[in-house]
Formats: structure tokens, sequence, C-alpha cells
């Protein structure tokens, strides 16, 4: 296992591919050993032959990938997490990504625990500021178009209860501006939500309280924003994601 992991490591410093016989002699591997072992590693699908070079296959580059999306979410759940640490209450990033709300990253802790997922988050975006947020970014064919296939219905006594009054909420919310709900997606919590700039992707952070609290979300809210410059460039990797 380690000679081979050696002759993958020897490919990595060749773009354009290497011979076996340049290959053995950098891992430092005796060349019937290393025909063999990229014999092996071709017929798995870690390396492929061309023009008498190995180079990686569709194996390696699937474990890469892998690797890369490990490493963008940890550096995600990182910055997540000093924010949760500076403003001491739980932190969300999410985003609209093929016509679905996706909730990237979370950083909480058991003293100021995350909402709980007690509904889907896809299915209730019109209930919770994180949805309400990134539906608020969408194009109006779009928003139509996720409304058509979730339609807003109340979820407690405080959801918006139909297209109408989400559309009428979403629509008195200035550009940049925090996003709040108050126990519309779960009674006792209070969430602010506010959109930021990632491409062309909707995208958005948020906080959360209990609702008796709830005063305090926007200040919190806006704590955040006024740094998200320091945010943006670690939390674009997940749009690749």
């Amino acid at each position: 296992m380690q000679r081979a992991l050696r002759l993958l490591e020897a490919v990595a410093t060749h773009d354009g591919g290497a011979p076996a016989k340049q290959l053995a002699r950098e891992a430092g591997v005796a060349l019937p050993t290393a025909y063999h072992l990229l014999r092996t590693l071709t017929h798995e699908g870690y390396l492929r032959k061309e023009q008498g070079v190995f180079v990686f296959g569709e194996a390696a580059e699937r474990l890469s990938n892998a690797a890369a999306q490990q490493n963008r979410r940890g550096m995600i759940s990182d910055a997540l997490q000093h924010w949760r640490d500076t403003i001491g209450v739980p932190v969300y990033f999410a985003v609209y990504r093929e016509g679905e709300i996706e909730i990237v990253a979370v950083a909480d802790t058991p003293a100021n625990p995350a909402v709980e997922e007690w509904a889907d988050f896809r299915e209730t975006g019109h209930a919770h500021a994180i949805g309400q947020c990134l539906l608020s970014q969408l194009g109006e064919q779009a928003r139509q178009d996720h409304l058509d296939r979730y339609p807003t219905r109340a979820i407690t006594p405080y959801s918006v209860r139909d297209d109408r009054s989400l559309l009428r909420k979403l629509g008195e919310v200035g550009r940049m501006e925090p996003l709040v709900e108050w126990q519309e997606y779960a009674l006792g919590t209070a969430c602010a939500a506010f959109p930021i700039t990632i491409g062309s992707t909707a995208a958005t952070l948020a906080v959360s309280l209990p609702s008796h609290q709830a005063e305090r979300l926007v200040p919190l809210a806006r704590r955040l924003q006024d740094e998200i410059g320091r945010l943006v460039a670690t939390l674009a990797f997940s749009i690749s994601i």
C-alpha cells in the first residue's frame, strides 16, 4: 500500500504524466514492483496510461474532489464557529441551489442549540427566515416555481398562510436588510437572515434566538453583516461543493 501511494504521489508531481521507469525511480520502488502496482492502479481506475505515460484516472479524481469538498466544508464550519463564539448564538449558512434550499452548515452549542428541523427545511422555506431570505433573492419565475412545488401553508399559528401574504412580506424587506421571522417555523424560536452576494447564487447567513429574546436578533444580524467581507471568500467555496 505504501509503495502504491508513493507512486501516486510521484504521478501528482507531473502535470503531463510520467513513464513507469521515472515514477519507479522517484518513488523508490523496484521497477518490476512498480510495473505490477501501476497495472493494478490502472485497472482500478486510479491511473490511466496515455502515450506511454501515467496520469490520474477517474477514481483518483473522485478522491481528490471528495478531499477538497471535506476541506471546504471544514473551512466553512470554522468560520461559522468563530462567529458563533463571537456573538454567542447559533449561526447558519444556506444557499439556493438547483431549485432547492440547502442548509450548508450550522454552528451552535449545547447551551445555545440550533433550531431543530421538525419540518423539512426545503419544503417549508416560506416559514423560516433562511428560506424567506433565499426566496427574496430569486427572480419572479424561479420563486413561483418554488412555491408551485412547495405551497405556502401555515405550520404554526404565526406562519404566513398563503402566497400573497408571503410575497407581501418579502416585498416589504429593504435590499440587504435582515429578514426576521418570529415563531413562524417553530414555536419559541425567532430567526433573522440576511442575503449575501456570492456570484449569481442566492445565499444567506442567519442567527436564531429564543422568541422572548427576539429584540436582539436584528442587532446581532447586523453585527455579523458588518463583518461579512471576512467570510465571503470562505463561504464562496461552498458554492462548488
